[in-house]
């Protein structure tokens, strides 16, 4: 419930000017969630939402600059769900998953902050782990089936 609560805020700051935290709880009933002021309060902070200046000279709240993150699943979570495959050489690492599943893949690996991990490109169905040597190649590829579930 309060992930989808969190999106639910998250589109709402995004599409809407919303200028105080009255507005954004009835903007939120509309989306089916009735929510207290300090339970709104909390999931404010919790967003990092920020109160921003406007040109009329007013101000609104906006989402953080990495908005998705907030509800981004956890790398353990995400993977059984998505792998499909791992294969690599040298220090490049493909990840394949179904068509979409590459960019929330591409955030977790990212938010996981692996060492051995330089960088990542996503595309829609497979994520390209950029690793620091061979080596580390082949213990992330290891982390990888672990936590999907997959023998290796």
């Amino acid at each position: 419930m309060k992930t989808q609560r969190h999106a639910a805020i998250l589109k709402i700051v995004s599409s809407e000017t919303v200028a105080s935290q009255e507005q954004l709880r009835e903007l939120l009933k509309g989306e089916g969630f009735d929510v207290t002021q300090a339970t709104l309060s909390r999931d404010i902070r919790e967003l990092g939402l920020a109160k921003v200046a406007a040109p009329d000279g007013g101000s609104h709240y906006a989402p953080p600059p990495e908005a998705g993150a907030a509800i981004r699943p956890h790398l353990g979570q995400l993977l059984p769900a998505v792998l499909v495959s791992v294969d690599g050489v040298g220090p490049l690492l493909v990840v394949k998953t179904p068509a979409g599943g590459a960019q929330a893949l591409g955030l977790a690996l990212d938010a996981a902050g692996w060492t051995e991990i330089i960088g990542t490109i996503a595309g829609d169905d497979a994520v390209l782990v950029i690793t620091k040597s061979e080596r580390a190649r082949r213990a992330v590829q290891t982390r990888i089936k672990e936590l999907a579930g997959i023998p290796h």
